[in-house]
């Protein structure tokens, strides 16, 4: 397996649909506007935070259970921003919808600028085959309430090639989280 570069992503997001909208370039900070990059980087791809918003709240004294999991645990937000309370927790939308093929396996961290704020962002490998928008979960580790940009970069993809394709792949698994267009919630 093989970490690809830009070319190959560019060729693949092109060619192929793999990552729609698909930025070309690195887009970052303009001379009026502070942004958080997002799009094609070297090796890999700085994908976006919709302003769709699932942030944890406590008032219905929910637990949270991933087998039985009671979606009024969350309080929807569609913001610009979202404001992630201490020590709690958010998920979230990819701006960017991916087509992952056969043969690609990806990895996705959170961007230093956040992760040097004490924000997190954990989000399980994009399996060959996958598509969808990717849910993002966002964690606040700090003491203090923390602030998320919608429609800035929040987490980079990495794309590593298999020299084969695999025997089965998450489509053909019927993998529950296939073709998801909205933040979506656990499942069993």
């Amino acid at each position: 397996m093989s970490l690809k570069e830009d070319r190959w992503i560019r060729q693949m997001a092109q060619k192929h649909g793999m990552i729609e909208p698909f930025e070309e370039k690195q887009v970052s900070t303009s001379s009026s506007d502070k942004l958080i990059s997002y799009g094609l980087s070297s090796y890999g791809y700085d994908l976006r935070v919709s302003n769709e918003f699932k942030v944890f709240t406590n008032i219905y004294g929910s637990i949270v259970d991933p087998k039985n999991f009671d979606p009024r645990a969350f309080v929807d937000i569609v913001s610009d921003v979202c404001i992630i309370p201490p020590n709690s927790f958010a998920l979230a939308r990819s701006v960017e919808y991916f087509r992952i093929p056969r043969n690609v396996l990806t990895i996705c961290l959170g961007k230093s600028t956040y992760a040097r704020c004490g924000i997190i962002v954990n989000v399980t490998p994009f399996e060959p085959s996958w598509e969808g928008h990717v849910t993002l979960e966002i964690s606040n580790t700090t003491p203090l309430p923390a602030k998320i940009y919608a429609n800035e970069g929040l987490a980079q993809v990495l794309f590593f090639e298999a020299a084969n394709a695999c025997e089965t792949s998450y489509a053909e698994r019927s993998g529950k989280y296939m073709m998801q267009t909205g933040i979506t919630i656990p499942r069993v």
